[in-house]
């Protein structure tokens, strides 16, 4: 018999998709970037979304630019009407910070999008993505989940294999995964819940 572990759970997830032009956090730039926080219940605590300037000496990669010219719509999103780095990521962290705690980083896969947010909130704010033990002033009370894991955890796939265009539109609300950063990070918030409840199932199936 396996063993039901029922913890109560109180984080506040923000998950988060970003747009970039390049591989590069520094010679190329984040142009977009969109956070939804919700529950593990899916209950919305709140949603962020910008268009920030290009990084300064920076300049998009060609292979990356030549796909963004094959999506007008989603380069659209991500470059009309940009703000100054900075203001855009103080916003966000004031935004962050009056979330409830506690709150943790989520993304899909969060080796990408969290990098390049822990570069941009380093390098314009006092804040990291993961903080020193010895900080007391954080925005992220967690390590940061990636959603690509979580779903190859719960499903049984390979990693490799978890990805919008692979798993059921109906588990991300049938939000298309537009390359716009809002719409993908409601997507992903919707996943996470499916994720969730689907974890609890197979849990208690296991009894």
């Amino acid at each position: 018999m396996t063993e039901v572990i029922d913890v109560a759970d109180k984080w506040v997830y923000v998950v988060t998709d970003i747009e970039v032009d390049g591989p590069w956090p520094g010679p190329n730039s984040m142009r977009s970037f969109a956070s939804v926080a919700v529950t593990c219940n899916g209950e919305e605590r709140g949603t962020f979304e910008a268009v920030l300037e290009p990084l300064p000496g920076a300049a998009p990669n060609p292979d990356t630019y030549a796909w963004f010219q094959t999506q007008p719509e989603a380069w659209a999103a991500a470059t009309t009407n940009p703000q100054p780095v900075h203001e855009v990521m103080t916003q966000f962290a004031k935004w962050v910070r009056a979330l409830p705690k506690p709150r943790i980083f989520a993304a899909s896969p969060i080796a990408s999008d969290g990098g390049w947010i822990d570069y941009y909130l380093r390098r314009f704010t006092r804040y990291g993505l993961i903080q020193g033990p010895y900080e007391e002033d954080v925005l992220f009370n967690g390590p940061g989940l990636c959603l690509r894991s979580y779903a190859a955890a719960v499903t049984g796939r390979p990693v490799a294999d978890v990805s919008p265009q692979t798993l059921p539109s109906e588990w991300f609300g049938n939000i298309a995964h537009t390359h716009r950063a809002i719409d993908d990070a409601r997507g992903y918030a919707h996943l996470l819940g499916v994720l969730f409840r689907r974890a609890r199932t197979l849990q208690s199936s296991a009894c």
